[in-house]
């Protein structure tokens, strides 16, 4: 059967954009605190979901919700024994702040759409159904069905998708829409340290609270603290000249006789790329950690703003590694938080490849704590690294439909972001980002080019059709 896979896509783009902004308005961050019974991860990750899975039940599809935190629209013969998946997720960061657009209300330009999510992962995944779409309309025969699979959770803990493969059978092998072309077939170990303690003061300079970071995968944009001294307007002096010699990053005080609150501005971008941001939180410890501060104050202050500050790989905790294939190893300083009397925390997020353990990364961090009395420990969710060879027909089927469609190079690599594509033996990451568009995955003001949204959906039509019939 041959498909004008492009031409088809043509077809759809007005319904594709108008389904799209739909699911965008959907403030599908996780929220505890809102938890219920019937909305696990709070309301906004099920509204996603269920929005997703009426968008589907609409056109007639077949899907199923399991417990409102994964679900899944199906295609292809229902007696076959065997399913090929296509991972992807509804749920999406924190907005942050600095928009210039309301995050949640999309925005369509010539060239772009803007809205959280429209990168990561709302338009590659509608990109994927829009794909299934032409696939069931022109009947498009498929040897195994197809499932594809919405999680609520992606961005924290895979709640839901863990969830769908306790209850469910295992596919062959798929891909998930959430990342980079030409494709993703190794993903480096993604891992939390964590640090808590009492947060406490001794020194003629008291800090009251601190707090930067609002995702463990995400490099803090914006730092706040509060300070107390009888010499405020010196601090405050020296913090301007801080920002002057420092000017990737800006800042701002208030002051009420005793009291400072700073405000820092970095560089917000998706954690796994920490080097392409500027850590808001180490920047603010860096400059406040030479004042007078005592208890674990000072500790705290002198570990972010000297080991963590400025070193995305690890190098002043003897963590620094890396492997020939899979890469160097990448740090975050993802959260830190201080509020005197209460607690201390500090959340690192290492993404490292074959060759070094996370053991290995926890004893780095204690290396460095120089006196003060806390443990790191090794957090939740940790994943190993995660590897399909090149020769798998897998990765040679999709990389050949990219460079067929695209005319552009076709090659395999690892990436530093954690997708679900390694939740199957044989599963890797494919799109939608191609490699000369913008990155905004994680930052205010993110976007997706249209162009590249429906390049996707044709590409996925084709894979999708080919890899159902692969061995």
């Amino acid at each position: 059967m041959t498909v004008d896979w492009k031409q088809e896509t043509e077809k759809r783009k007005a319904a594709y954009i108008e389904d799209l902004k739909a699911l965008l308005a959907v403030e599908s961050v996780r929220d505890d605190s809102q938890a219920t019974p019937d909305a696990p991860l709070g309301p906004g990750p099920t509204a996603a979901l269920v929005k997703m899975l009426a968008i589907a039940e609409r056109d007639g599809f077949t899907t199923k919700n399991i417990d409102n935190i994964v679900g899944y629209i199906e295609i292809g013969p229902k007696d076959a024994d065997e399913y090929v998946a296509i991972l992807s997720h509804v749920d999406v960061m924190p907005a942050g702040e600095g928009w210039d657009t309301e995050p949640f209300e999309p925005v369509v330009t010539d060239d772009k759409i803007i809205a959280r999510g429209a990168s990561d992962d709302k338009g590659p995944g509608m990109s994927a159904y829009y794909a299934f779409k032409i696939l069931s309309d022109l009947n498009v025969p498929l040897k195994r069905r197809v499932r594809l699979i919405f999680g609520t959770d992606e961005e924290n803990d895979w709640t839901g998708m863990t969830r769908y493969f306790e209850v469910e059978p295992e596919p062959v092998f798929g891909f998930s829409p959430d990342a980079e072309y030409p494709i993703i077939n190794g993903e480096k170990g993604n891992v939390q340290v964590i640090i808590k303690g009492e947060a406490t003061n001794g020194g003629t300079v008291k800090l009251v609270d601190f707090e930067s970071g609002l995702r463990t995968n995400m490099v803090p944009g914006i730092a706040r603290a509060t300070v107390k001294s009888s010499h405020s307007e010196k601090i405050v002096t020296e913090f301007q000249e801080f920002l002057v010699e420092n000017p990737k990053v800006s800042g701002s005080t208030e002051t009420d006789g005793e009291i400072i609150k700073f405000v820092l501005n970095g560089k917000q971008v998706h954690g796994a790329m920490p080097e392409t941001g500027e850590n808001a939180g180490t920047y603010l410890a860096n400059f406040l950690q030479d004042f007078d501060f005592g208890g674990t104050a000072k500790s705290f202050l002198t570990y972010l703003g000297t080991p963590a500050h400025n070193d995305t790989v690890g190098e002043k905790f003897g963590v620094k590694y890396t492997d020939d294939v899979m890469g160097p190893l990448s740090m975050n300083v993802g959260i830190q938080k201080f509020v005197d009397g209460g607690e201390v925390f500090i959340n690192f997020n290492f993404r490292y490849p074959k060759g070094i353990t996370p053991e290995e990364i926890e004893a780095g961090l204690a290396s460095q704590l120089n006196g003060w009395d806390v443990k790191p420990t090794i957090g939740g969710h940790a994943q190993v690294p995660h590897y399909v060879a090149p020769s798998d027909p897998i990765v040679e089927t999709l990389l050949r439909v990219y460079h067929d469609q695209t005319g552009l190079p076709a090659h395999d690599q690892v990436i530093g972001g954690g997708t679900y594509g390694r939740l199957m033996k044989r599963g890797v990451a494919y799109g939608a980002l191609f490699p000369d568009s913008p990155d905004t995955m994680h930052q205010v003001n993110e976007f997706a080019l249209l162009d590249d949204l429906y390049r996707s959906i044709s590409i996925y039509a084709q894979a999708i059709a080919e890899i159902t019939n692969l061995d």
